[in-house]
Order: C-alpha cells, then sequence, then structure tokens
C-alpha cells in the first residue's frame, strides 16, 4: 500500500465528546469518528490509523492523525498528517463574554487539584481540632476560611503558570485546557497568576506566623522553577516528582497543621496521625508526579520534555506507579499493627486492604486495555481518587 493512500483516508467527525472510544475495524480509529474511503477498504489493514479524542470538550481540541504503511514497504515507512484544528464548523471560535472568561478561569483552575487542596486542608484542620477540642474557638473560623483561600491562590498560581509555559505541549496533550484552546491568552492568564499569588501572599502575611509565609512563599518559588525556563525542572524526571512531593506531601500537610495550633495558641508538635499523612502523601505524590505524565507521552516527545513515562513507556510506569502505592498500603497496615494504640487499627487495617484491592483491580484493568489512551486517563482519575480517600480516612484513623 503507498503512503497516499493512507493519506487519503477520510475522517468523518460525529458530535465530539470526552472518552468516545469506540473501535473501528482498523482497530484503534473511534468506529463513529473514522471511516476509509471505500476505494481504500482493502488495503485497511496495513493503514494503521490514530484519532485523539480526548481533547473534543463541547467541539474544541485537535485532531491528530497518523497514517503508517505496511513494515513491507521500508522505502515510506512511516506518514505522519496532523492537523492542529479542525473545520470551523467542527470547532468553533471560543465563546466571549463573563460566563465564558469565568468558565475558562475554572478550568484554567484545575478542578481536580483544587478537590485535593480542600480535602487535605479540611482533613488536617480536623485532625488539629479533634486534638484539642478545648482549645477550640469558633472566631478563628473567618481566619481558618482565609487561610484556604490562600491555599487554593498558590494552587491556581502553580497549575495555571504551568499552561501558560506549556501552551504548545498542551494542544498535543490537553487540547481543552482554556490557554490551548484559546479561551484565554497568555497574556491572561499571567495577570491571573500574579493576582492569585499576590493575594495568597497577601492572606499569609496578614493572617499568619512568618513561618507559614516562609513556606508559603518557598511553595511559589518550586512551582515557579517546576515551569519557567531558564531553569524549567519539569523537563527532568526526578526535580519534577520531588517537587510535587515536597509541596503537596510536605508543605501541604505541615503548613497546615502547624499554622492550625499556632492559631490556637499551641505550640507545634508532631501528632502520630499527622506523621503518618505527610510521610504517606510525600510517597502518593511522588506516585501521582510519576503517573501524570502517562497521558501526555506524545506531547512530551515532540517537546523533548523528558519523563519517566516517555523514557520507560507506559507500562513500565504504571506498574511502578502502582508498585509505591502498594508500599504505600503495606506500610500503613504495617503502622497499624505494629504501633497498636496510637491508630485506629481496625480501620485502618481494613480501609487500606480495600484501597490496596482497588489498586490491583485498576492496574490490571489498564494493562488488559492495552494502554490506551482512554485506559490511562480512567486509571490516572482512579488515582486520584484513592488520594481523595485517604484524606476522608485522615480523622478517624
Amino acid at each position: 500500500m503507498s503512503s497516499a493512500s493512507c493519506a487519503h483516508a477520510i475522517l468523518r467527525v460525529a458530535t465530539p465528546r470526552r472518552g468516545a472510544r469506540a473501535v473501528s475495524r482498523c482497530g484503534q480509529v473511534p468506529a463513529a469518528n473514522a471511516v476509509l474511503h471505500p476505494t481504500h477498504r482493502a488495503n485497511r489493514k496495513a493503514c494503521a490509523l490514530s484519532f485523539r479524542t480526548s481533547g473534543f470538550v463541547h467541539g474544541e481540541g485537535a485532531i491528530s492523525l497518523r497514517a503508517r504503511v505496511s513494515p513491507n514497504r521500508r522505502s515510506a515507512s512511516v506518514v505522519q498528517a496532523e492537523a492542529t484544528s479542525a473545520s470551523p464548523s467542527a470547532v468553533p471560535e471560543p465563546k466571549k463574554g463573563k460566563k465564558a472568561f469565568l468558565w475558562a478561569w475554572w478550568k484554567f483552575l484545575r478542578p481536580h487539584t483544587i478537590r485535593g487542596t480542600i480535602l487535605g486542608t479540611t482533613a488536617v484542620v480536623t485532625c488539629a481540632l479533634m486534638e484539642n477540642p478545648a482549645a477550640i474557638n469558633w472566631g478563628l473560623l473567618p481566619r481558618a476560611l482565609l487561610g484556604l483561600l490562600a491555599l487554593l491562590c498558590g494552587n491556581g498560581y502553580i497549575v495555571g503558570i504551568n499552561q501558560i509555559y506549556d501552551e504548545d505541549i498542551d494542544k498535543v496533550n490537553k487540547p481543552y485546557l482554556p490557554v490551548a484552546a484559546g479561551e484565554l491568552t497568555k497574556l491572561q492568564g499571567s495577570v491571573l497568576c500574579a493576582l492569585m499569588a499576590l493575594g495568597g501572599l497577601t492572606i499569609v502575611y496578614y493572617k499568619f506566623v512568618p513561618l507559614i509565609l516562609q513556606l508559603y512563599a518557598f511553595g511559589l518559588f518550586l512551582g515557579t522553577i517546576y515551569s519557567v525556563p531558564p531553569l524549567r525542572l519539569k523537563q527532568f524526571a526526578v526535580p519534577a516528582f520531588l517537587i510535587i512531593a515536597i509541596v503537596r506531601g510536605f508543605l501541604l500537610n505541615f503548613g497546615v497543621y502547624h499554622a492550625t495550633r499556632a492559631a490556637l495558641g499551641l505550640g507545634f508538635q508532631w501528632s502520630p496521625q499527622i506523621t503518618f499523612i505527610t510521610c504517606f502523601v510525600m510517597m502518593f505524590a511522588t506516585a501521582i508526579a510519576i503517573t501524570k505524565d502517562l497521558p501526555d507521552i506524545e506531547g512530551d516527545k515532540l517537546y523533548n520534555i523528558e519523563t519517566f513515562a516517555t523514557k520507560f513507556g507506559p507500562r513500565a510506569i504504571s506498574f511502578l506507579g502502582a508498585g509505591l502505592l502498594m508500599v504505600n498500603y503495606i506500610g500503613a497496615i504495617t503502622a497499624a499493627l505494629v504501633m497498636k494504640g496510637m491508630f485506629n487499627t481496625p480501620l485502618m487495617v481494613g480501609a487500606h486492604a480495600a484501597l490496596a484491592a482497588g489498586l490491583v483491580w485498576a492496574t490490571a484493568r489498564l494493562d488488559r486495555a492495552e494502554y490506551t489512551q482512554g485506559a490511562i486517563q480512567d486509571f490516572y482519575a482512579f488515582i486520584w481518587n484513592l488520594f481523595y480517600s485517604e484524606y476522608f480516612l485522615l480523622p478517624f484513623l
């Protein structure tokens, strides 16, 4: 089959929706979205097509079409055609107006990270209050809410600055994000990031002790060097996961617990639950940092971003991430059995055994699905659900 034959395949774009993965006879193209021209149907076995649908949200995104010639024709081994945007009828211009801007800002904040921040903060504060019920002062509630707002501002700054400097990569990996989709300009994103960073720093400066301000500024600094040139440490696998582990694992848990005790007029001291969750989440954040790049292999390779996923492939990295989490769960069960009296042993053992079983199931499901883009995205979402579950458990451990 000639390279021209593959290139003449006709794509019919159906109503776009995220996660549409029905497989056609060609083997990889979603059946609802692509068919071969009748004159080329006889050659469909020699033509492998891949059609990325994950970016199509409300008609937005990019089409990536690859046509590979049969290995029998080594003189023309690969033909690649890419369209970074669909026709005007398939990909409408970004909507304008106040509501559209607010929706774009919400997506800019990456809601799944917001949930993690809110759950983590709430769980750690609840632990501090349950340890010292006599010190509870409801007059501190506005201050606590301001502290949460500061954390959300910091979270928004870090994920936002990453989108600004990842615009080209996101057009390949995550074309539904607002900067990549054209719903926010880089200037608008930069202004939003500056306002969030300044707002967060102002709140912490006026409402919390100097140590918390220093930790907060350090977190913003790490988020900046992760994404912004010339350092842009996300290009390097080890520094990238260390930054995520420190920010999400140590700074959040230690900082919130310290700030809560200081607000209650108490000196800092580690509790078994906070020590546990800090160690647990640092390991968990490392697993998230490793597996978060699984859906992004294509764009990362295109822009020479070195990640464990691009270096070792999706199967090895999914097993590595699952292995790290399994070590976490085994450690939690062991701690509950060895350190009797420090934890709620039945809950800690039973819950972590159940979560570990769920992890095994999700990893096996991904392997059976042969690491398709949709299966990888489902696996990564499941890991975040495991993360949320840990903070739900924390106050009762």
